[in-house]
C-alpha cells in the first residue's frame, strides 16, 4: 500500500460554512485517532485523519468566534484591547444523536460491484447505499441526508465517452493509464472536480486501482478525503473509510469556519476602531483623555459618540452624544453624526446653526422616525477661560476647579434632543471656566447605573460626589476616567447595560 498522503487543502469556497447538521452528525469514527494524531493508511485503517479535534464530536468541532471587548481611548490617540472568546455553535454542538450513514456510490455498473453489500456504521447498523451510473443520476440522488460519496475515478467526465467504447464495468481499463477521462482537455480528475463542485458539503472517497496510486494521491490533493483501491477493498475496509471520511470532512469544515470567524472578528475590530475619533488638538495647551465602553455585548462601538477638534482661530470644540438604542444601526448613526459634526465645525458652524444642521442629518439617516439623539457641545475660547455650552436633551458637563467644589454647568436652557421637534432651537450659554480647570463630558450610561441593592440610580449628584472624591485622591486624566467607570460598574454590581462614553479636557497653566 502507498504511504499516507497529507490531507491539508483549501476547501471550496462554495461550502461557505453551511454544512448541514444532518449530514455531519454521524458521530466520531470507530477507532478514530486521538486529537492531533494521524492514522496510518493501511489495509486495516485506510483513511488518514489529520485534524485538531476530529475525535471530539461536534460540540468541540463546531465553533464560532465571538468577541468581548473593552476599548480604552486616551490622550490624542486611540488604543484598543480586545480578547476573542470562542464558544460552541449551538446549532451543531447540540446535535449529537447518532444517525445511519448514507453512501452515494457513483460508478458505471454499481449493480455488479462486490463492495456494496453488508456495509455497517459504527453502531453496527447497515449503511444505506444509493447508486448512480452517471453524474446526472448522482445530482438527482444527492440530498442532504447523504453523508459520503464513493466516486469511481474511471467514470467518464461530463460530455466525454468511455475509453474503448465500453462502459467501464470494473474500471480496470479506464482507471489505469488515465483512459476514459476525456472531455475537459487532458484533466484526469475532471469527474472528481465536477463532483466536488456539485457536492461541496459532502465527504468524497475516490475509487481507483492499485496500479494507479498516483492518481489517487492527486485526487486527495484536489479535495477528496481519501482514496481507496478497488481490487483490495472489502466491506469492512470500506465501512471504516466512510466513517473516517465523514468525520474528517466535518472537522475540516469546523476548522475552516473557526478560521473564517476569527478573521471576521479581527476585521470588525479594525473597522470599529477606525470609526473611533482621533482628536484634532494640535497647537492646543489643553490635555485630552477619553474612555469608551459599549453596553452591547461583544461590540467595540455603541450608540454613544464624541469628538474634539481645534479650529484655526484657536477655539477648541468638544462634543459628546448618545443615539437612543443599543444596536449596530444606532452605532452606525452615531458615527455619521460625529463625522457630520466635525465637518460642520471645521466649516465654521457652531451653536444653534450647527445643531439644526445635525438634526437634518439625523432625520435623513435614521431608520425609524422614533430614533433621536441627545448631544452636548462646548466651544472653549482660545485663551481657555470661557466656553459656550449647547445642550440637546443631554446631561450637563461637570466642571472641577482647584479650591472649588465640583459642579454641573448650567442646564436651564437645555434644548430638545435632536430628531424630536422640527424647527427646534438650542440656546448657547456662556460659561466662565477660570484659569485652571477640568471639564468632563459624559453620556447617561455613567449616571444611570444602580447603586447596590437599593435599586436607586447613581444620578448626577452621585457622580459629582464620586468624581470630587477621586480628584481629591489625586487622580487625573485617563486614570480618573478609568477609576470613575470602574466604580460605577462596581456600584451597579456588574456590567452596565448602557453605553458609556466620557471625555475629559484639562487646562493647566504653563509655568
Amino acid at each position: 500500500m502507498p504511504a499516507s498522503v497529507p490531507r491539508q487543502r483549501t476547501l471550496p469556497a462554495a461550502e461557505n460554512g453551511q454544512a448541514h447538521a444532518a449530514s455531519m452528525n454521524s458521530g466520531p469514527a470507530e477507532g478514530a485517532p486521538e486529537t492531533g494524531t494521524t492514522a496510518p493508511h493501511t489495509a486495516e485503517n485506510p483513511a488518514t485523519v489529520t485534524t485538531g479535534n476530529a475525535a471530539n464530536g461536534s460540540a468541540e468541532g463546531a465553533t464560532c468566534a465571538e468577541t468581548d471587548t473593552d476599548t480604552d481611548i486616551d490622550t490624542a490617540h486611540h488604543t484598543g484591547k480586545a480578547r476573542t472568546r470562542i464558544t460552541p455553535d449551538s446549532a451543531e454542538a447540540t446535535s449529537t444523536a447518532p444517525t445511519n450513514l448514507t453512501l452515494l456510490l457513483i460508478e458505471d455498473d454499481p449493480a455488479g460491484s462486490p463492495i456494496v453489500p453488508d456495509l455497517l456504521d459504527r453502531g453496527g447498523k447497515p449503511i444505506r447505499v444509493r447508486t448512480a451510473r452517471n453524474l446526472t443520476e448522482a445530482e438527482r440522488l444527492l440530498t442532504d441526508d447523504v453523508h459520503c460519496i464513493l466516486l469511481d475515478l474511471a467514470l467518464p467526465a461530463p460530455g466525454s465517452r468511455p475509453a474503448n467504447g465500453g462502459n467501464g464495468t470494473n474500471g480496470a481499463a479506464s482507471s489505469s493509464g488515465g483512459g476514459g477521462d476525456g472531455g475537459e482537455g487532458d484533466d484526469e480528475l475532471a469527474v472528481l472536480k465536477h463532483v466536488l463542485e456539485l457536492a461541496p458539503r459532502h465527504a468524497v472517497l475516490a475509487l481507483t486501482t492499485s496500479g494507479d496510486a498516483e492518481r489517487g494521491a492527486e485526487a486527495v490533493r484536489v479535495g477528496a478525503q481519501d482514496y481507496l483501491f478497488r481490487d483490495e477493498l472489502d466491506s469492512r475496509l470500506l465501512s471504516r473509510a466512510i466513517r473516517y471520511a465523514v468525520e474528517r470532512k466535518r472537522s475540516d469544515s469546523a476548522e475552516r469556519r473557526l478560521a473564517e470567524g476569527r478573521l471576521h472578528a479581527r476585521e470588525n475590530r479594525r473597522l470599529e476602531r477606525g470609526l473611533l475619533p482621533t482628536p484634532l488638538l494640535d497647537g492646543s495647551p489643553l490635555r485630552f483623555a477619553a474612555r469608551y465602553r459599549p453596553g452591547r455585548s461583544r461590540a467595540l462601538l455603541g450608540g454613544d459618540f464624541y469628538d474634539v477638534v481645534r479650529t484655526p482661530d484657536g477655539t477648541v470644540h468638544a462634543m459628546i452624544g448618545d443615539v437612543c438604542g443599543h444596536g449596530p444601526d444606532e452605532a452606525a448613526l452615531g458615527v455619521e453624526l460625529r463625522i457630520a459634526w466635525r465637518a460642520l465645525t471645521l466649516a465654521g458652524l457652531s451653536g444653534d446653526e450647527l445643531l439644526g444642521t445635525l438634526q437634518q442629518v439625523l432625520e435623513h439617516e435614521r431608520a425609524d422616525d422614533e430614533i433621536f439623539a441627545t448631544l452636548c457641545a462646548v466651544d472653549i475660547s482660545p485663551d481657555g477661560r470661557e466656553a459656550g455650552l449647547c445642550l440637546a436633551g443631554h446631561p450637563s458637563p461637570l466642571l472641577a476647579r482647584p479650591g472649588h467644589p465640583a459642579r454641573l454647568l448650567p442646564y436651564d436652557d437645555n434644548g430638545p434632543a435632536l430628531g424630536l421637534l422640527p424647527g427646534a432651537r438650542w440656546p448657547r450659554t456662556q460659561v466662565d471656566l477660570g484659569t485652571e480647570w477640568s471639564l468632563m463630558l459624559y453620556t447617561d450610561g455613567l449616571i444611570e447605573g444602580r447603586v447596590g441593592d437599593s435599586g436607586e440610580r447613581l444620578g448626577q449628584d452621585g457622580m459629582v460626589g464620586m468624581v470630587s472624591r477621586q480628584l481629591t485622591d489625586g487622580l487625573r486624566g485617563k486614570e480618573l476616567l478609568r477609576a470613575a467607570v470602574n466604580e460605577v460598574r462596581n456600584l451597579n454590581g456588574g456590567e452596565l447595560t448602557d453605553d458609556v462614553a466620557v471625555l475629559l479636557l484639562d487646562r493647566v497653566p504653563q509655568p
